[in-house]
């Protein structure tokens, strides 16, 4: 049997959280089933009540408590204490069906998923324990296209994490509703699919020319992976929401596996050829 889940991950700040809510708002709506994960040992406030919840394994609290650390490094501690607990994860999903989509909120520490193998690895035990078939989405703010230094940042650090994952990626850029006014549509192109000559006009013109060196070898970097391009989310908008889980199915190939739905009503009555 199939499983089939959405890690939802990207900086803090970028909506994850929205997102998820929206989401699964949006499935609820529309009849599909639907199970949230809370893998944020920090989060308290939530628009839905998580199904399955890190903290009742591991609190970010009790891991500064307990081992004196600072936010960062308790929440790598949860982590690698997950880790070392997975039994109590897959007796959480064990009833999950595959009518079911699994969606699993990230805390914004990107390191977990950039710079060290603990969520590829969490990936990789689900895919192959569980029989999870996997995507990513990766949020940053679309305010970030108007400090152009934060958005080829934020490029970066999604193409680390594409590449770190190796599943299935789709990268957004949430919030489109704060830079409508900001940034005309012509412009915007320029950011969904990565123009990078904006580095080497716009950026050059704002920093210090001994910087353009190494502006050009992120423009290099970027260009030799041609790996990032970007999707439209505004989490309040239904038809982006839509928009976005369709692509999210596509990645899971969720559609392939279901049952087709029959009518208890047809529109019309057949009749039989005489």
């Amino acid at each position: 049997m199939s499983r089939f889940g959405v890690f939802v991950v990207g900086p803090a700040g970028s909506g994850k959280s929205t997102f998820c809510s929206s989401l699964i708002s949006y499935l609820k709506n529309t009849k599909r089933s639907c199970l949230y994960v809370n893998l944020d040992p920090a989060a308290e406030d939530f628009d839905f009540e998580p199904d399955v919840d890190i903290k009742n394994l591991i609190s970010l609290d009790d891991a500064m408590e307990e081992m004196q650390l600072g936010p960062n490094g308790a929440m790598m501690a949860c982590f690698e204490f997950l880790m070392e607990n997975l039994d109590w994860l897959e007796s959480e999903l064990d009833d999950v069906t595959e009518e079911f989509i699994t969606i699993f909120d990230c805390p914004g520490q990107i390191e977990l998923y950039s710079h060290v193998p603990i969520l590829p690895n969490l990936c990789k035990h689900l895919s192959m324990h569980l029989n999870y078939s996997l995507c990513a989405a990766y949020l940053i703010e679309s305010t970030f296209v108007v400090d152009k230094a934060k958005f080829f940042a934020g490029t970066l650090s999604a193409m680390s994490a594409m590449i770190m994952l190796e599943i299935p990626h789709l990268n957004i850029l949430s919030k489109m509703d704060l830079v409508k006014t900001q940034v005309s549509k012509r412009e915007l192109k320029r950011y969904l699919d990565p123009d990078l000559s904006i580095i080497s006009t716009d950026i050059h013109a704002q920093t210090n020319p001994k910087f353009h060196r190494l502006n050009e070898a992120v423009v290099n970097l970027i260009e030799d992976f041609s790996m990032v391009s970007f999707l439209q989310l505004e989490s309040q908008n239904e038809d982006s929401v839509q928009a976005i889980l369709s692509y999210i199915d596509d990645c899971l190939g969720f559609s392939e596996v279901q049952e087709p739905q029959l009518k208890d009503e047809p529109d019309a009555d057949w009749q039989e050829a005489e």
